[in-house]
C-alpha cells in the first residue's frame, strides 16, 4: 500500500465567500469552495464568514487553519479533486447530525 505525498500550504487567497484559491509547495493552486463543508462542531462555526476569514497557514503543520482550530489535511486540500465527493458525503452526514 503507498503512501500519499506529504504537501504544504504555502499561501492562499480569499476568492469569494467561503473560496479560497489554495497554493502548494509543488506550485499546484487549487480553487476551493468550502461553503458545502461547513457542518458539524468544527466546522458548522465557519458559517460566520468573518470566522471563515480569518484563516491562517499553521506554522508547524503548513494547512489551512482557523480561530477554533478547524483544519483540513494538507494533502486533501492538494488533491480536493479526487476526495471532494467524500468529503462532501461527510460533511452531509455531520449537517443531518445537526438536525
Amino acid at each position: 500500500m503507498g503512501h500519499r505525498p506529504l504537501h504544504r500550504v504555502t499561501s492562499f487567497a480569499i476568492v469569494g465567500p467561503y473560496e479560497l484559491d489554495v497554493t502548494f509547495e509543488d506550485g499546484l493552486t487549487r480553487r476551493i469552495d468550502f461553503s458545502g463543508m461547513l457542518h458539524g462542531a468544527l466546522f458548522g462555526p465557519l458559517k460566520d464568514l468573518a470566522m471563515f476569514n480569518a484563516v491562517r497557514i499553521d506554522d508547524d503543520f503548513y494547512t489551512l487553519v482557523w480561530p477554533n482550530d478547524a483544519d483540513f489535511d494538507p494533502s486533501t486540500l492538494h488533491d480536493w479533486p479526487e476526495v471532494k465527493d467524500a468529503m462532501l458525503a461527510a460533511a452531509q452526514e455531520w449537517a443531518a447530525r445537526e438536525r
